[in-house]
């Protein structure tokens, strides 16, 4: 019977879990991707379900970082038409992010376990905050843009934002896409769809940079990482044929609550 508790003992990493959790870890992943696919959102199921089956902390957080890595490419090639019209910020803010991701991973396996540990139900928490506000936060957006009529934003000031945005997504990445959108809409006078490939192609970028790092730290647990992708691109794939048939506002608010139960409980048994 399968023990659910928040912080769980810290089992060797590399040790073969057994088959009730090898395939709880593979639907885990399969729910993140399909969630990640219509509205955002996956870490808050799959992060969670690593600490539950005994996996430490941090191992799980690189692991999940790496594994959930290739569900996010569908997102990139959805809306790749947008490059052109903005290559030449990319050209600017993409060593920002990649410099950032990098640093946020040096900084999340630099960090003790005991003090992740304390960090885990803020860090779960704010993620949920964000996801709850992630249509208040477009909905400004919006508002901006259709009140802008020129970009006079100092560039300093935009790799700056992004940059610090970028750390957070390579120390945990939950809700950085809320982020990033909030950080481009106050930077940039662009159109949404358009901030949607920025926020995607950053978002990408720096999950990258912080996953590469993390393959070569000696971290990642690769058996699960394995089992995870498998899982989170069958759930992509089915996400993407569900789109449109789901209301993603649904799909949200339910992250949000599941977000928040799991907060709480850390919160308990902290």
């Amino acid at each position: 019977m399968l023990h659910v508790s928040p912080y769980l003992c810290f089992q060797n990493p590399t040790a073969k879990m057994s088959i009730y959790n090898e395939i709880l870890v593979f639907l885990a992943a399969m729910v993140a991707g399909f969630i990640n696919a219509m509205a955002g959102g996956g870490t808050l199921v799959s992060f969670p379900v690593l600490l539950a089956v005994g996996i430490p902390p941090i191992v799980a957080n690189v692991t999940n970082t790496v594994a959930l890595l290739p569900g996010t490419i569908g997102g990139m090639r959805a809306q790749r038409n947008e490059f052109k019209s903005q290559h030449k910020r990319l050209i600017k803010l993409l060593p920002v992010a990649i410099v950032g991701g990098v640093a946020g991973g040096l900084l999340i396996l630099n960090t003790s376990e005991d003090a992740f540990n304390s960090l885990i139900p803020y860090l779960i928490l704010m993620a949920t905050m964000l996801l709850a506000a992630q249509v208040q936060v477009k909905k400004w957006v919006t508002r901006r843009i259709g009140h802008a009529h020129t970009e006079h934003h100092n560039p300093a000031v935009m790799m700056g934002m992004v940059f610090t945005a970028s750390v957070y997504g390579g120390y945990f990445g939950a809700g950085l896409g809320v982020i990033l959108m909030a950080v481009l809409g106050l930077v940039t006078d662009e159109t949404m769809t358009r901030l949607n490939f920025l926020k995607q192609a950053l978002g990408f970028v720096i999950n990258l940079a912080a996953a590469i790092y993390f393959a070569f730290s000696g971290k990642v647990d690769w058996w699960v990482a394995f089992i995870m992708i498998f899982g989170s691109l069958i759930g992509g794939w089915i996400g993407g044929k569900l789109a449109g048939k789901i209301k993603p506002e649904i799909l949200r608010w339910i992250v949000v609550v599941a977000g928040l139960i799991a907060a709480v409980a850390f919160f308990v048994n902290g």
